[in-house]
């Protein structure tokens, strides 16, 4: 019971906390209070409580009401009067509101317009600024794609730059923004793609132009090398560039080969000097180098620099071999040589520009690398073309395109004295072409003479000779004209050919660069090969042929008699052309003298030659009947034509020297003498009669007497009669029958019959005897005649004793 009172007495108590609560808060708030009784078990309690608290402010209120009734009375009545009044208002309220709403729905409407005005203000203002900062990207954009178009592609690389680090990180949330950036490294890859085949295009183009630049600098190169020679400064005295370049125009460039503007850099485009423009134009107009500037710009940026490097070289490389393969026909012509110098040369101004324009894309080492390459296949083609040619006025004109071409590149600081040395191989090239073309000239004059001495009828004809050969005679200068020169024709003309020889030597010796004493040296060793070798081999070729006559072989001794004796005017003409006197140190001799002597000589030994074949030809004719029974009354009738035939060829030797033709004619008597010795002594001749040897010894005594006649001065009393003395003595002792005093007297210095041999009698005995008894036309003689037979069985005996005991 207590502590169910007590629970009773908590209860009342929350129940009237809780009637307070309601009271005196905001019906708001009721909702946790009321929680609380529901909450609880007290709801009846509750409620019998609250509707007692609602009936005590009931009663509140009707006491305050009946306080209050009269002036709750006025105010209804007011209120009512109100009510009437407010009706009215309503009414007007109502009116005016309706008036309001019909007026308001313009201004609504005009609201709503304002409003979708300011929404559309306002996104127009934010697309504004969104655009204000995509404009640009696409600005950009367009530009880019504008400069691809018009394929400017280095300047489209620094847009894409400037696109992708500036103006893309801005708007990069957008959709059409992140395309561009995706599509930015396959831009990148496209530049890089176009500006390689833009490279190649121009990789092609220097190929087929390296053959006119190469021209334009070889012409630059000879304009230099005439000026230089008008002021008498060698224009090779230095390595150094030649002060025009087929580039020039573009140097101003070289401080800064990056693209200045969008216009591709206008390395290509800068303007040469207007003096400059007039003498040869720029090869730059030939070639743009445009392309490859900017492709190593673009590789540059794209981080590819070693890799565009390793290209470009590795082409050009593939370029420097083609160039210096040389055609097959090259050597043909002097357009051909042409040709391939001017492609190299071309070659390498190209190098050589792009070495000092482009900043490392190939370096000293790469040139030098690539001439060493160049300079070993060309010297080798030029050495292997060159011996093909057989034409010297070609090697003439090689040998000057090679000293352009040398100058050339010279004049670009590339190394060329391999060149030179190159030259001085040709050189001898040259020498042997000329001695080939000189022996056919000699040949023609050779064959071409008349071998006559040459007539002049005036003064102006003997004039112009003496001019074209210096000859001196003051007997011939006394004679009145007409006269005769004692030389024939290809005198003159082979000493004109011999100093047309020397000018030759000359021309090729010009822009070698060699002392006056080198071409000096050149000159007379040529010269010496062209007496010894060239003309010497004609000579003796005209000498050795079968049909020259004893007249030729004359006239050719004078002709190289009077050549030698201008040999030392050939010395003067060489020292004039040179300035070198020849008792210079070391100064080459020429040696012509040595050679007109020699083919004198020649001549002597054709002209002996000559003789003893004629007077062979005359002793084929000899018939003698050697068993005949006397002699005729007078010499043979060969042995006198043969005689008639001497004495008028040994009056053509005239003009010969002395101990020329007094050797010729002791040569031809010695000769016959000998012949008319084998003639006898021949084993066909197996009988000899007496009467055949008295014909025999008329003959001889024919022989004697043109030797007393003195065919050719100058023989000291019988000189040329002892060129028979051996047939003399031998048929005196046959004739005279003197066996007794020749052997009494053998062996003796004062023997008469010192010449003849006991052999040689021997076998002339032999001949003599009866061998044959079957001969009937001897049986008689031997029968009368048999003490002689004895005798000379007695003399052959002691001619075997004395051949015995000189053989012992």
């Amino acid at each position: 019971m207590a502590s169910s009172a007590g629970e009773s007495l908590e209860a009342a108590a929350e129940h009237e906390r809780i009637l307070r609560e309601v009271d005196s808060t905001d019906t708001a708030c009721l909702g946790p209070t009321l929680r609380s009784v529901y909450d609880g078990e007290e709801h009846g309690r509750f409620m019998e409580k609250l509707d007692a608290r609602i009936r005590n402010h009931d009663r509140e209120i009707e006491k305050m009401c009946n306080f209050h009734y009269q002036g709750f009375v006025d105010a209804i009545t007011e209120f009512l009067k109100v009510r009437a009044e407010a009706q009215k208002l309503k009414n007007q309220v109502t009116d005016t509101n309706r008036k309001l709403q019909m007026e308001s729905k313009k201004l609504v409407g005009a609201m709503e317009e304002l409003k979708q005005c300011r929404l559309q203000q306002r996104n127009i203002s934010a697309t504004v600024d969104k655009l204000t900062q995509c404009l640009p990207v696409l600005e950009m954009d367009s530009k880019l794609r504008e400069q691809m178009k018009s394929k400017r592609h280095y300047p489209a690389l620094k847009t894409l730059e400037h696109l992708e680090h500036v103006y893309l990180s801005q708007v990069s949330h957008y959709r059409f923004c992140k395309v561009m950036v995706d599509n930015i490294p396959k831009l990148r890859e496209e530049i890089k793609e176009v500006s390689m085949s833009d490279l190649k295009d121009f990789l092609e183009s220097i190929r087929k132009h390296s053959d006119k630049i190469g021209e334009t600098a070889m012409k630059q190169a000879q304009q230099q090398r005439s000026l230089d020679g008008v002021v008498s400064h060698p224009s090779k005295a230095s390595g150094r560039r030649p002060k025009r370049d087929p580039f020039a125009s573009l140097d101003p460039e070289v401080e800064n080969t990056s693209p200045a503007s969008e216009q591709d850099s206008g390395i290509l485009d800068g303007e040469e000097e207007e003096e400059e423009e007039e003498e040869v134009p720029g090869a730059q107009d030939l070639v743009d180098f445009s392309p490859v500037y900017r492709c190593l710009h673009i590789y540059s940026v794209l981080g590819a620099r070693e890799t565009f490097e390793s290209y470009y070289r590795k082409q050009r490389r593939k370029q420097a071999r083609l160039v210096l393969q040389p055609p097959s026909n090259m050597h043909e012509t002097l357009g051909g040589y042409r040709k391939y110098f001017n492609q190299i040369v071309g070659f390498f101004v190209i190098e050589d520009h792009i070495l000092h324009t482009s900043q490392g894309l190939v370096d000293r080492a790469y040139i030098d690398e690539l001439w060493d390459m160049a300079l070993s296949k060309t010297i080798a083609a030029l050495r292997t073309h060159s011996s093909y040619c057989s034409d010297p006025n070609l090697v003439l004109d090689l040998k000057n395109l090679i000293v352009l071409f040398a100058d050339t590149l010279q004049g670009y600081g590339f190394p060329v004295h391999q060149l030179f040395d190159l030259l001085l191989e040709i050189r001898d090239q040259y020498s042997e072409t000329l001695l080939k073309t000189w022996a056919g000239s000699f040949r023609q004059i050779l064959d071409s003479d008349n071998y006559s001495p040459i007539p002049v009828a005036n003064e102006e004809l003997y004039q112009k000779m003496v001019g074209q050969f210096p000859f001196h005679d003051p007997e011939l200068e006394k004679q009145p004209f007409p006269k005769k020169f004692p030389f024939s024709e290809f005198v003159p003309r082979v000493y004109s050919q011999i100093k047309e020889f020397i000018y030759a030597c000359l021309k090729f010796s010009e822009d070698l660069h060699l002392s006056s004493t080198e071409v000096d040296d050149m000159i007379r060793k040529s010269t010496n090969l062209l007496l010894t070798r060239t003309l010497s081999n004609c000579l003796q070729n005209v000498i050795k042929r079968k049909n020259v006559g004893l007249t030729e072989l004359v006239q050719i001794i004078i002709n190289t008699t009077h050549l030698e004796k201008s040999c030392r005017f050939l010395e003067e003409f060489i020292t004039n052309i040179t300035n070198v006197l020849p008792d210079t140190v070391h100064t080459t001799k020429l040696y012509g003298t040595t050679t007109f002597k020699d083919a004198r000589h020649a001549a002597e030994e054709e002209i002996y030659t000559n003789l003893n074949q004629k007077i062979d030809q005359f002793l084929q004719l000899a018939d003698y009947d050697w068993m005949a029974a006397e002699a005729s009354p007078k010499a043979s009738d060969y042995l006198v034509d043969l005689i008639a035939f001497l004495r008028s060829t040994f009056a053509v030797f005239t003009h010969l020297p002395g101990k020329v033709a007094q050797t010729a004619c002791m040569s031809a008597c010695k000769h016959l003498a000998t012949s008319l010795m084998q003639l006898l002594l021949e084993a066909e001749v197996r009988q000899l009669s007496q009467g055949a040897l008295q014909q025999f010894n008329l003959d001889v005594a024919e022989c004697e007497q043109f030797a007393r006649s003195g065919p050719v001065p100058g023989f000291q009393g019988d000189t040329l009669q002892l060129a028979f003395i051996d047939l003399r003595q031998l048929l005196d002792l046959f004739l005279q029958w003197d066996w007794s005093t020749y052997l009494a007297d053998y062996g003796q210095p004062t023997c008469k019959y010192l010449r003849v041999n006991p052999t040689t009698a021997l076998i002339l005995l032999e001949k003599m005897k009866d061998t044959s008894r079957k001969n009937n036309v001897f049986a008689q003689f031997r029968k009368n005649e048999r003490e002689k037979q004895k005798l000379i069985e007695a003399v052959a005996k002691q001619l075997r004793g004395l051949i015995n005991s000189h053989h012992a």
